[in-house]
């Protein structure tokens, strides 16, 4: 309770009281976020005890990171702090955890650049330079969208995006910037001849190309069990489905002879050993297995073909 005779107080003796500036007092009146209850004679703002409580939320929000247009919002709350309150603090968090992302990718980064040898830090500091922090994936998107058939049904292209497209670690070491660096130098670069060159498969069209990712991902899935395993390729449940998928796409029966003429063909097709050896070494920490990819899942179910198909011929 402020002890003058009215029970109001003066502008200095709230900044007093809440261990603020006057100007500091000024700046939350100004903008309606503490109402002065009068003015003196002199024109001298005057607040009620009220105030002091008010004030000093407001500060606990704003040491919160809450913008002013936030604090009001949660002031005129009538009943108390609530939605409002739970809607600033949800996108305070989200902000800061962006913040503290961009933060480990930059320290991990320094670190990989204060680490290598001083004749390769040009070139590191040219990869990295291309890397926003915290990293974005849309170049990796756009390499994807670019080979995928066009006019494929978007549903299918956000599954393969999933799978295909690998997500910055958290927590990076400098070994996982440095490759992630990498992969977005390698989808940025031209690709020879102007164009990037394509499976055979993609004849099949957008909508058979969407029938053959969504059955590849199941075969790679099972395909990365086995290599979590360290089981040598070998026919079973993960080939069987490999199999299937590219023989819904082309309309085929899954036959001996079309196991041989799928092996065949899928031995000519284009590699992309580069990009999924770089994806291993984003998602696998260093010191750890690597994880399988896509990329080795379909090696291992490659493997396994030839294998039978070898063994089928003999």
């Amino acid at each position: 309770m402020f002890t003058s005779y009215d029970g109001l107080c003066s502008i200095g003796e709230l900044a007093e009281r809440a261990g603020v500036t006057v100007k500091t007092v000024r700046f939350y009146s100004d903008r309606g976020l503490l109402p002065e209850t009068s003015r003196s004679t002199g024109g001298h703002r005057r607040y009620g005890p009220e105030a002091l409580e008010r004030l000093r939320l407001i500060r606990s929000l704003r040491a919160l990171g809450l913008s002013v247009p936030e604090v009001h919002r949660v002031l005129d709350e009538e009943d108390g702090p609530g939605g409002a309150l739970e809607d600033a603090v949800a996108g305070q968090l989200g902000e800061l955890g962006r913040e503290i992302k961009a933060l480990r990718w930059r320290e991990a980064a320094l670190r990989l650049v204060q680490e290598c040898p001083p004749g390769e830090r040009a070139d590191r500091l040219r990869v990295l330079g291309a890397v926003s922090a915290p990293p974005s994936t849309a170049p990796l998107v756009r390499f994807w969208r670019g080979w995928l058939p066009p006019r494929m049904p978007s549903r299918a292209v956000a599954a393969f995006l999933d799978v295909a497209v690998p997500q910055p670690p958290d927590e990076p070491e400098p070994a996982q910037v440095l490759a992630f660096a990498r992969l977005n130098a390698l989808t940025l670069r031209p690709c020879e001849g102007g164009g990037q060159p394509q499976p055979e498969a993609h004849k099949a069209g957008a909508r058979g190309a969407a029938v053959l990712y969504a059955g590849l991902a199941e075969a790679y899935e099972l395909a990365g069990a086995e290599l979590r395993r360290d089981r040598e390729p070998r026919p079973g449940e993960a080939l069987d489905c490999f199999v299937a998928a590219y023989a819904s796409t082309y309309g085929a029966r899954d036959t001996a002879d079309f196991r041989r003429l799928l092996a065949g063909r899928l031995a000519a097709d284009p590699r992309l050993d580069g990009y999924w050896e770089l994806v291993a070494e984003v998602i696998t920490p260093p010191g750890h297995r690597p994880q399988p990819t896509p990329g080795s899942a379909h090696d291992w179910l490659l493997a396994a073909l030839a294998t039978q198909t070898a063994g089928a011929a003999a």
